[in-house]
């Protein structure tokens, strides 16, 4: 039997190795724009409720204590517009990644089953369908711009991502676009998971979940939104995450992973309970980035870049009509280190992707050395 690896795309991060090192040979040093991770510390009444949770000698358990869950409940009403959300319609996971890559598996897809993404995309979800041996479908997301889904072939489709705003290109999906992939799906009988970690930060656009409403029609069947602190609360070391939707998919989750013993530690649900319902540090948070985010675009369009969608997330998706691998090693050579669009799909050949999560000390580094 050949290695579960020989299933899986070549480890996308390892290529951008050469490019790093150029970047980081600088005189004034590397500006890493590659990754998007939190540089920020983590908000202090966070910390202290990790803290106060230390001493926690037994297992947590995998539905979490019930005051996570009140807070889970909470906020998907508070934030989301749901209604009338209860404990089994919310479920705590380790990291959304892990969600992403082992939720086809745990859903019991394999051969003959189909998993659809859109064709420009994080790369863990292509992953998760190949790790279940299930075959991975990628898909143009105009196909539900056009109002009729006809474009994605529903024969063997068994779980339906959606990722909005979208991580790498920052698009947002309309209303009237989610409505019609949830129409569609409902229509074929395929589950729609959407990605929604990004939700809290749109900037030219105002991002809705599928459990929306106006979009899921008040009913979360067939529906499971995932959701993160990473981006929200600066805690993706914390791997807090969770589901939220339909409570017939999140309860055999539950069952399985219960099994799997995937369980958030007990200082992190505590640590989660903090985040959830505080929105001061939220605010505080989208500001450091608005901020950063405004510097980077205006130094990127002053060198000739231009910026597509971009419109939420933590990313501008840039492009000068050159081969991305082009871009990454000119900028390479002014110590900034980019993400080549290929990473995310062919699609994304001619374009990188820019984070704005460095420091305001080296975005001010980044953007003298584009303006020079």
């Amino acid at each position: 039997m050949p290695p579960v690896s020989a299933r899986l795309p070549v480890f996308p991060w390892d290529r951008l190795e050469p490019y790093k090192a150029t970047a980081a040979a600088h005189r004034d040093g590397i500006v890493d724009l590659s990754v998007g991770t939190p540089v920020d510390p983590v908000p202090e009444l966070i910390r202290a409720a990790l803290a106060d949770a230390s001493d926690s000698p037994g297992y947590p358990t995998v539905w979490g204590t019930a005051a996570l869950r009140d807070a889970l409940t909470g906020w998907v009403e508070r934030r989301l517009g749901a209604a009338g959300v209860t404990h089994t319609q919310v479920l705590p996971v380790v990291g959304s990644k892990e969600l992403v890559a082992s939720l086809p598996a745990q859903l019991g897809l394999g051969p003959g089953d189909r998993v659809a993404f859109p064709r420009l995309a994080y790369p863990t979800y292509e992953v998760g369908a190949r790790l279940a041996g299930a075959e991975p479908v990628p898909y143009d997301t105009q196909t539900f711009a056009a109002g009729t889904g006809t474009d994605l072939d529903p024969a063997g489709l068994k779980l339906l991502w959606l990722n909005s705003p979208s991580n790498p290109t920052g698009q947002v999906l309309s209303k009237d676009e989610l409505r019609t992939a949830v129409a569609w799906a409902r229509e074929h009988g395929v589950l729609v998971v959407s990605d929604e970690c990004y939700l809290e930060l749109g900037w030219e656009a105002d991002p809705v979940s599928v459990l929306h409403p106006d979009i899921s029609g008040g009913s979360f069947e067939g529906l499971v939104a995932v959701h993160s602190l990473s981006k929200r609360s600066n805690l993706a070391g914390y791997r807090a995450a969770f589901l939220a939707g339909d409570e017939a998919v999140l309860g055999e989750l539950l069952k399985i992973r219960k099994h799997g013993g995937m369980m958030v530690p007990a200082p992190v649900q505590a640590a989660t309970v903090a985040a959830l319902g505080d929105e001061k540090h939220v605010t505080e948070q989208r500001e450091r980035y608005e901020r950063r985010r405004a510097a980077l675009r205006s130094a990127l369009e002053g060198r000739g870049f231009r910026i597509e969608h971009s419109e939420a997330s933590l990313y501008l998706w840039a492009t000068r009509d050159e081969p991305c691998w082009d871009t990454v090693s000119a900028l390479a050579e002014q110590g900034i280190l980019v993400a080549p669009g290929e990473f995310y799909g062919a699609a994304g050949e001619r374009h990188v992707r820019v984070a704005f999560t460095a420091t305001d000390e080296r975005v001010a580094a980044a953007v003298r050395r584009l303006a020079g």
